[in-house]
């Protein structure tokens, strides 16, 4: 298998034409979205609703609403200057890949070097908001993330090795801790629980795309773990982590939550395992596999999970 740097190096290889660009000339609207695009928006939804329930519990009751306000913003536009710094240092691969080619960049619709410059700019307002607005610690981890999900996992672990996407996961779930420590300027063990709900629930989540999109990262040389083992050990994996997932939040229960968070973690919990051995039982058949099943319930099951944290907060 070539691997990406093989492409890059060969840029004449990449068969797959570039799409038409998603910016209409001279329109402002078209040029607007593909900003919004590169930010990756859905992505940044998913970490924000991490964020405001761990704040609340961190709190015990509902944050100052200026706060939440500060922090809600600042992390939207650190996710989105991750995002952006990805698509410009994928724009190699993204163009290779059927699932990411009308991205801006491989859409033409952005040039590298204003998404270079967009991500950058995000980067320093955000780490500057938080800076200034709520601690050091929340604006250090903040900055932290950034880095880790562009120098760390998209130059390095995204490239390199089938674990990419266990070890990625710690940048997926700083914005729990961001959270805690923008209200408390320290970080305490609840905190560190539900970076740990976060961090394993990503494999799962994560695992089931990868195996939809398989043929796309391989295409790009891209080493996802679908790619370079067997459905049956992917399927094995998924099952562990959804285990895993299950008991950290069900280890969250005695540090101060009440019964309501309990059995929605318990139950929510159950549900997210029952769908990853669903995917393993379609494996051992021999069956065609269904995997946006486990990807879209792990959405459903993280937000459940973390409303309910908030939830808890309030009514304690």
């Amino acid at each position: 298998m070539r691997t990406v740097a093989d492409r890059t190096a060969a840029p004449n290889d990449l068969a797959v034409p570039a799409p038409p660009s998603t910016a209409r000339p001279g329109r402002i609207g078209g040029v607007l979205r593909a900003y919004l695009a590169l930010t990756k928006p859905r992505i940044v939804e998913l970490l924000l609703i991490t964020t405001v329930p761990a704040m609340m519990l961190a709190e015990r009751r509902l944050p100052p609403v200026w706060l939440m306000l500060v922090v809600v913003v600042g992390g939207a536009l650190a996710a989105g200057a991750a995002n952006a710094l990805n698509c410009y240092l994928d724009r190699d691969i993204d163009q290779v890949m059927r699932r990411t080619s009308r991205r801006p960049l491989p859409a033409h619709a952005v040039s590298p070097r204003a998404a270079l410059t967009f991500g950058l700019i995000l980067a320093v307002v955000s780490v500057g908001l938080m800076a200034v607005f709520t601690n050091l610690l929340a604006a250090a981890l903040t900055g932290a993330a950034i880095l880790y999900y562009d120098l760390v996992y998209t130059l390095w672990l995204k490239r390199t090795t089938a674990q990419n996407t266990v070890w990625g996961g710690i940048c997926g779930a700083m914005p729990v801790l961001i959270g805690w420590a923008a209200v408390t300027g320290s970080l305490a063990w609840p905190a560190w629980v539900l970076f740990a709900v976060v961090f394993l629930w990503q494999p799962p989540h994560f695992y089931a795309l990868a195996i939809k999109f398989r043929d796309d990262y391989a295409r790009a040389g891209i080493p996802m773990l679908p790619v370079v083992a067997s459905l049956r050990r992917v399927s094995v994996e998924s099952v562990v982590y959804s285990w895993l997932t299950l008991a950290a939040s069900l280890a969250l229960w005695p540090l101060g939550m009440g019964p309501l968070y309990g059995v929605v973690a318990l139950a929510a919990g159950g549900a997210l395992v029952v769908e990853a051995h669903r995917l393993d039982e379609r494996v051992r058949r021999g069956a065609p596999v269904k995997p946006m099943r486990l990807f879209h319930w792990s959405t459903t099951y993280l937000t459940i999970v973390f409303v309910t944290v908030g939830i808890d907060a309030l009514i304690r």
